[in-house]
């Protein structure tokens, strides 16, 4: 059974056509990367699949069952924006996350907020932008869930912060897992990736493994990516 599937999946916003008829399916184990322009209906797929957005027609399934109580139980979601309340400290949102979530493994958090020389008694509201968003990301990967959806993980890191959050997202999320990452800075996570679903407009225009891309195209995902979407 597909951990995240789409069967002919439509949203509207008003007269704005923000997904029309996609189909798509995310196998375990699979690291997939969802790419695609500015605009071009990434966002409003994951919000989908985390039950924030209601689709217009069509299905969205995780592990065979509509976005509901059950399958957020599943879910590991980190936002395009940063949603950590300013008055808490590090060790503060551990404790909420590990009231909130069964599956939330505080040793593991603790362990990277450590390695990330992150103190944990700091407040949110004296980290820097990037601190804010490396803690955000490690409560997400903190938890053991099925399917993580991260919006746009690395989108305000320094370069070598970003090889330090892909290699957190690979080493600690369950094999038996899929992850998602939405992003536009393909160069970064080509690396990381089993899969490519690139999207634009609202439709999937395509969905391959990299390798299928690197040996019947001849070019890096990005590269390709390039060529698909070229002005």
């Amino acid at each position: 059974m597909p951990i995240f599937e789409c069967r002919g999946l439509c949203k509207r916003f008003g007269n704005v056509q923000a997904l029309d008829n996609v189909d798509l399916r995310v196998e375990p184990g699979r690291v997939v990367g969802l790419l695609g322009p500015n605009g071009s209906g990434k966002t409003t797929l994951i919000k989908l699949a985390n039950g924030l957005l209601t689709p217009s027609s069509g299905e969205l399934l995780i592990y065979g069952e509509k976005p509901g109580p059950e399958t957020k139980a599943l879910v590991s979601y980190l936002p395009d924006r940063e949603t950590l309340a300013e008055w808490m400290s590090a060790k503060q949102l551990m404790d909420f996350f590990a009231d909130f979530y069964e599956d939330f493994d505080r040793d593991r958090a603790m362990e990277m907020l450590l390695r990330l020389n992150i103190d944990p008694a700091m407040r949110v509201k004296q980290m820097s932008k990037g601190t804010r968003e490396k803690v955000q990301l490690i409560m997400v990967m903190s938890r053991k869930a099925g399917l993580y959806l991260l919006d746009e993980p690395i989108g305000g890191v320094d370069p070598a912060t970003r090889d330090y959050i892909l290699d957190t997202i690979i080493r600690n999320y369950n094999p038996e897992a899929a992850v998602i990452i939405s992003t536009h800075l393909i160069a970064d996570v080509e690396q990381v990736l089993d899969d490519v679903i690139f999207i634009n407009g609202g439709r999937v225009v395509l969905q391959s493994s990299v390798d299928e891309i690197r040996e019947e195209k001849g070019m890096s995902v990005d590269a390709y990516f390039r060529e698909v979407f070229r002005c």
